[in-house]
């Protein structure tokens, strides 16, 4: 660890922090274990001083509380260690947090410099022009493509002037008077005699022979 901390390459440097982070853990874990052992020692002491003195054995019980007491020492002792390892822990992290971050910044920073290295306001407007340029040829084409081809060679006054003349020999058929055609005279046809339909010829002739038959038996007293 102390070659990374005067010396070593450019990579090992690198890797310093999270190398620390992860030793200072892995300290801090051993420490935590040693707490809890010491922990239990003094539990085990503290019994053994409780069972002495109700046995009358007050030597004994002594003994077991200087060695409860040398054992609450050294747990003081690792705890202390253990603040001051988190302690340094934090700032380590917090430090190379910082320093993470820097870096993606500071690879932000060259991205858009390269980016911008590549364009600037001139070159944008510049582009533009030419999108416009381009835009306006497109609709002189469109234009181009969409007029009438043929008439190249048709004269627009003389088309005028043509029209003007139809337009005044219309005018003047229009105003001159229309000549009457005189009518023929229709002769006169014969009328037809007017025939009763509902009564036929005929049965009238048998009518008039009846009633004569019976005038001519009226008079004979028949």
């Amino acid at each position: 660890m102390w070659s990374l901390l005067f010396g070593g390459n450019s990579q090992a440097k690198k890797d310093l922090p999270k190398k620390a982070i992860v030793e200072l853990r892995e300290h801090i874990q051993t420490l935590n274990k040693k707490k809890s052992h010491l922990e239990q020692q003094m539990a085990d002491q503290d019994a053994m001083a409780r069972k002495y003195v109700a046995s009358k054995q007050n030597n004994l019980a002594k003994n077991a509380l200087k060695r409860k007491k040398g054992y609450e020492a050294n747990l003081m002792k690792v705890e202390n260690q253990i603040e001051t390892l988190e302690t340094q822990l934090i700032s380590i992290e917090g430090a190379n947090l910082n320093l993470e971050t820097m870096k993606a910044m500071k690879q932000g920073a060259s991205a858009m410099k390269q980016i911008h290295g590549e364009y600037n306001v001139d070159k944008v407007e510049d582009t533009m022009d030419e999108i416009r340029e381009q835009v306006e040829l497109a609709d002189e084409i469109s234009e181009a493509i969409s007029r009438p081809v043929g008439n190249e060679f048709v004269d627009e006054d003389e088309l005028e002037e043509e029209l003007a003349a139809l337009q005044e020999e219309q005018a003047e058929q229009e105003a001159a008077p229309v000549q009457k055609v005189p009518a023929q005279k229709v002769e006169q046809l014969p009328e037809f005699p007017t025939v009763n339909k509902t009564v036929p010829a005929a049965p009238v002739e048998e009518d008039e022979d009846e009633e004569a038959l019976k005038a001519l038996q009226a008079e004979m007293g028949l």
